[in-house]
């Protein structure tokens, strides 16, 4: 399916998982909202990690190959944390965990950040830490940045996949007795709920048949 015809999931309520979602299975085909240049800067624009008119800047400069084969770097990075987190979720990370982020740090050696005095919301200024974008690798670095602060800040116990039987999301369970199940009850919850009635309806059937005469 085309991601254009469909807006990216943001239920995970942790932008490095809410990356790791990029590609899901939200109705019956899997779509992948990174499959090319322009996806992934939709993508980005969509998750607040780049502004408009930084991408459109951009644009301007680099030819849309360049931004493909970004893409492809994006995704290779997807898949390499997914495998992380599938195989740590539920449990804390210990320190024996940093060794398989070295090539995380690796890429975010990688960045170029300044600070500058800007118009404030509350005050007249405000202090921002803002980013250069060199290149249209540099697109990786919001994006590393929202994975290294989801193994510095998130409790891993609570990372958890959705219990719909098809999905692949990822969420963190910020709920107050850290019950949620599922990417969300509009989508999976539903259709769970959907199934249990249609089971039960099955099973009251087929109990009634049984009844002797």
């Amino acid at each position: 399916m085309d991601y254009r015809q469909i807006p990216a999931l943001f239920v995970a309520e942790a932008p490095g998982l809410d990356f790791l979602n990029s590609v899901a299975t939200p109705v019956d085909e899997q779509i992948d909202w990174i499959v090319d240049g322009a996806g992934l800067q939709d993508w980005l624009q969509q998750a607040g990690m780049v502004s408009a008119e930084a991408l459109a800047e951009m644009r301007g400069r680099f030819a849309s190959a360049e931004f493909d084969a970004v893409a492809g770097e994006a995704r290779e990075l997807r898949e390499w944390f997914r495998r992380f987190v599938t195989a740590r979720k539920g449990r804390p990370l210990t320190a024996a965990d940093l060794r398989e982020l070295e090539p995380l740090n690796r890429l975010l050696e990688r960045d170029e950040r300044y600070g500058a005095v800007v118009p404030g919301a509350e005050s007249a200024f405000e202090f921002r830490e803002l980013r250069r974008w060199k290149s249209p690798e540099s697109l990786l670095m919001p994006i590393a940045e929202a994975l290294a602060r989801l193994v510095c800040d998130e409790d891993f116990t609570q990372v958890k996949a959705c219990e719909g039987p098809r999905c692949t999301l990822l969420f963190a369970d910020h709920t107050r007795g850290h019950a949620r199940r599922w990417c969300s009850m509009a989508v999976c919850g539903n259709r769970a709920k959907v199934a249990a009635h249609r089971k039960r309806r099955k099973d009251q059937e087929g109990a009634g048949s049984q009844l002797p005469d």
